[in-house]
């Protein structure tokens, strides 16, 4: 029998079945236990170890991050110190930058007044040149008025003439307004020598037909107009030829001027039939420009024919200034004997002047005796040059 709890159960009681198996199993189970345990604690060394190790890092790692913690407190305090000096670097930067935009707005402003200013003067000029230029625009209309009279043209053209010639020539090589013997007044008269002669320039010019040219809306206009100003220029070289080239009197030839650089122009690039008729009545027509050039060439032939009368003239004043010259050469060397003999007659003088202060000294010590040992020179007067 077994006593549990108080209570007797036999040996082969379920009851006490049960409780053996149970402490059969708790027996097995305690020994399963401790086998497991010793094999933890076989394995638990290294995780110790691992353990330890760990610990080391994380006090490790605690450490650096104090370090750590401190590190960034410097930068911190660091960058903090930067930015300060960041900041008063910035304060003085903008104070620079907005003084030099005040004193750039400055004289921006002054420049800006100084060009208005200025721009105001142009204005002004501009105002005037206008106001010069509504002048001269009146000037043109009335100088238009002028050349549409003929009369008021010829005198236009006369007076333009004269300020060329006078300009080119001196003023006793022409003549303006000259009278010829056939009753013809020129406008020009120049005075060439033999050959050619005087050869006159004519400053009347048609201007009509050229006129008409411009103002041609159409081919036929054109045509037509073209035929006035052939047969206009024609006349006009025949009558100039006809009235301004007298044999005898004047060269065998004449000028026509025309004031007008276009009329000429047109003439020479339009119309060279008319220019070869001029050619072949021995009147050349000139414009301003090549009228300059011909009155410069005639003024080469004038200096060269004065030259020529003038040659015998300056022939015998040559002759004359040699004869001076050897009259000249002559005195020059009757002076120089004189002057040879004034030296020599000063020598004997300087000599007999010696003399006598020696003879004077020899006195003055009474050397008598010395003085009658001593040749009495004999002084011959000789002729004076």
């Amino acid at each position: 029998m077994i006593t549990l709890f108080g209570q007797s159960y036999a040996w082969n009681a379920p009851e006490v079945l049960l409780i053996g198996g149970a402490v059969l199993v708790l027996a097995g189970l305690l020994l399963l236990t401790l086998r497991a345990a010793g094999r933890s604690a076989t394995m638990a060394a290294p995780l110790m170890r691992e353990m330890n190790w760990l610990s080391s890092r994380v006090q490790s790692l605690s450490d650096g991050q104090e370090r750590l913690a401190g590190g960034l407190h410097h930068v911190s305090e660091n960058h903090a110190v930067s930015q300060t000096a960041m900041l008063h670097v910035m304060e003085q930067r903008l104070a620079e930058v907005s003084r030099q935009m005040n004193e750039s707005l400055h004289g921006t402003s002054t420049r800006t007044a100084r060009s208005l200013g200025e721009l105001q003067q142009r204005l002004e000029t501009i105002d005037k040149a206008q106001a010069n230029i509504e002048k001269l625009s009146g000037n043109v209309l009335s100088l238009q008025d002028i050349l549409s009279n003929k009369q008021t043209r010829g005198a236009f053209g006369e007076i333009q003439l004269h300020d060329i010639v006078q300009k080119a020539l001196p003023s006793d090589a022409y003549t303006m307004q000259a009278t010829l013997s056939n009753g013809k007044r020129a406008d020009c008269l120049i005075h060439l020598p033999n050959p050619p002669g005087p050869i006159v320039v004519d400053a009347k010019f048609p201007l009509e037909a050229y006129e008409a040219m411009r103002r041609a809306e159409n081919p036929a206009q054109v045509r037509e107009a073209a035929q006035q100003m052939r047969a206009a220029v024609r006349a006009h070289i025949r009558a100039i030829s006809e009235k301004y080239i007298l044999e005898g009197e004047t060269a065998d030839g004449a000028l026509m001027f025309l004031p007008s650089e276009a009329v000429y122009a047109e003439l020479h690039a339009n119309f060279p039939d008319v220019v070869r008729e001029g050619f072949a009545a021995r009147v050349w027509i000139v414009s301003p420009t090549t009228c300059m050039a011909t009155l410069n060439t005639m003024r080469a032939v004038l200096k060269d024919a004065r030259m020529r009368e003038q040659a015998g003239a300056i022939r015998r004043e040559l002759s004359e200034l040699y004869k001076d010259v050897e009259r000249l050469s002559d005195r020059v060397g009757n002076l120089d004997r004189h002057f040879g003999q004034a030296a020599k007659d000063l020598e004997e003088i300087k000599i007999s002047s010696d003399k006598a202060s020696r003879r004077a000294r020899r006195l003055d010590n009474f050397d008598f005796e010395d003085i009658a040992a001593e040749p009495v020179a004999v002084l011959t007067p000789k002729a004076l040059p």
